[in-house]
């Protein structure tokens, strides 16, 4: 049986992965951080940066940009983990022309037979406007569905705006 799954969703700068490592901390087990962000430019190679110091120490990083799957093969029951963050994952994952749905179902299935509780971050990027070009469109909707899908499978749910939880499915520990 799979362990519990959550997912924190948020708009960007919300406040979604301080939120979503406090509650991987809650769980008293080895923190093991998934990162899909690709550092191609000065800017998140800082913002990276600073992640990793403000985590500390005590969080194992592995850094997986395409294969989440794979990723989640490396945890055991001892983990807690966190993947942060599906919107930056679907982005390589469009970047580098790589089949959406193929990949989703390969996550679904690791999250599915994963010992360890994963903790999801994701962003919610349906709220604004329609936006202008086919790519941005395609991706609200890779966006959109994927949230949907991860979301039925949670456990737990919860928006994050302006730094506040706003839990939508399940109770917080």
């Amino acid at each position: 049986m799979a362990a519990s799954l959550s997912l924190v969703l948020g708009g960007a700068a919300s406040g979604k992965s301080s939120f979503a490592e406090a509650l991987v901390l809650k769980q008293k087990k080895n923190p093991l951080y998934i990162a899909t962000a690709q550092a191609f430019d000065p800017e998140m190679e800082a913002k990276i940066a600073a992640h990793i110091a403000s985590r500390g120490s005590r969080w194992t990083t592995v850094e997986e940009p395409f294969d989440l799957a794979l990723a989640l093969d490396q945890a055991d029951p001892d983990h807690a983990v966190l993947i942060d963050c599906v919107t930056l994952w679907l982005t390589n994952l469009m970047l580098d022309n790589r089949d959406h749905d193929a990949a989703l179902g390969e996550l679904e299935a690791a999250l599915e037979g994963c010992k360890a509780p994963v903790t999801l971050v994701s962003n919610e990027v349906g709220q604004g406007i329609v936006p202008e070009n086919a790519m941005s469109r395609r991706f609200r909707e890779w966006q959109g569905r994927t949230n949907i899908r991860l979301a039925a499978r949670a456990d737990l749910v919860v928006q994050v705006v302006a730094g506040l939880p706003n839990v939508l499915k399940g109770t917080l520990p």
